[in-house]
């Protein structure tokens, strides 16, 4: 089979592999379609570590065209995701049902393979603890492949307790900014408020639902959140891994509001300055939101196809021999979700 290897920071290739097969436990995917994360350009950047010799790729989907012996939760021909998490089963997150917090976790695409590749053998830890999670016949398997993002985003929006007149600051339009604007607005939040320096990503938060979008290089960001909601926003969102959009955040956040610091933050960079009297006399929470639960991920999977937009993400298309060019798109920050597809996988 045709797959993408990491081999190290800024090196990624496409080679001849060995198709796996599915072992007891295990399932083996025809994959349809896997996108490109935010996290994966920081490994490729060298700012996180993913296995030398992996297939990357943890946002994923497909068809099961193999299930090993013992294997009753799945089917052949079912139209499935993955929450790509293998988690121990014996720490104290996985006993309360937080697996993604699991002590010991690995994940696919950094740390076994994933699912830049034609093929995906799926590891009966995964298969075993309800991992594989069958997709609406009506959901295209395109769309069902950033299922994984959208469960973090969920998650995320389910910790600041987001709901109907929510009021929300979102720091940066980038995939997963709009995708908080998106699921955000599904859950009735408002007004939401987007705050992107890049004119292309401003156009797009004010076309798909933001109440106000402004320009941080131009716009009194904090004046404006005041104006619209009173005293600060229930719940502000920073989703750019940026130590310098903390200390704003905490200024745009209402008293007994959250904040929560969704991105991801290179090692190793400068410590963030805030002022702690923001937090004490305000009573805010700082938090930070991190994957997302199995059963965040099978409410977003029935969730998926009802998201106005949410289809518009997919703005990059790359057959396997093209998908190291995904990289180079998201570095150049060329339009939005990087998507490497299998055409025909998904014909019925």
């Amino acid at each position: 089979m045709r797959a993408t290897i990491f081999h190290a920071p800024g090196q990624v290739t496409v080679e001849d592999r060995p198709s796996p097969f599915a072992g007891p436990g295990e399932v083996r995917l025809r994959v349809a379609a896997a996108s490109l994360c935010a996290s994966d350009v920081r490994v490729y950047r060298g700012e996180k570590h993913a296995e030398p010799g992996v297939i990357p790729g943890h946002e994923v989907s497909g068809v099961v065209d193999q299930v090993g012996e013992g294997v009753t939760e799945v089917a052949e021909g079912d139209r499935v995701i993955l929450c790509p998490i293998v988690a121990c089963n014996r720490c104290r997150f996985c006993l309360l049902g937080r697996r993604n917090r699991c002590t010991e976790r690995r994940t696919l695409g950094y740390d076994l393979d994933g699912g830049f590749a034609e093929y995906l053998r799926v590891p009966a830890e995964i298969v075993s603890t309800g991992h594989v999670i069958r997709v609406p016949d009506a959901l295209p398997l395109d769309l069902a492949a950033i299922t994984e993002p959208a469960a973090c985003t969920l998650a995320s929006l389910e910790l600041c307790e987001v709901g109907a007149g929510t009021s929300m600051a979102i720091l940066g339009a980038g995939p997963m900014g709009l995708m908080h604007l998106l699921l955000g607005r599904a859950l009735g939040a408002g007004p939401i408020i987007v705050s992107e320096p890049v004119a292309e990503r401003r156009a797009l938060a004010s076309r798909w639902g933001a109440d106000l979008v402004l320009d941080p290089a131009v716009d009194d960001v904090r004046a404006a959140v005041r104006d619209a909601t009173g005293d600060g926003a229930d719940a502000v969102i920073v989703s750019v891994g940026l130590g310098s959009l903390v200390a704003p955040a905490l200024d745009l956040v209402r008293p007994q509001g959250v904040v929560n610091l969704f991105a991801g933050f290179p090692k190793g960079a400068p410590p963030v300055p805030f002022d702690p009297n923001l937090v004490h006399y305000g009573e805010v929470v700082l938090t930070g939101s991190q994957n997302a639960t199995t059963d965040q991920y099978r409410r977003t999977a029935q969730l998926l196809g009802h998201v106005p937009h949410m289809d518009e993400l997919l703005t990059n298309r790359y057959l396997i021999e093209d998908a190291p060019e995904a990289y180079s798109a998201r570095l150049a920050l060329s339009g939005l979700k990087s998507l490497v597809e299998f055409p025909g996988v998904d014909e019925r």
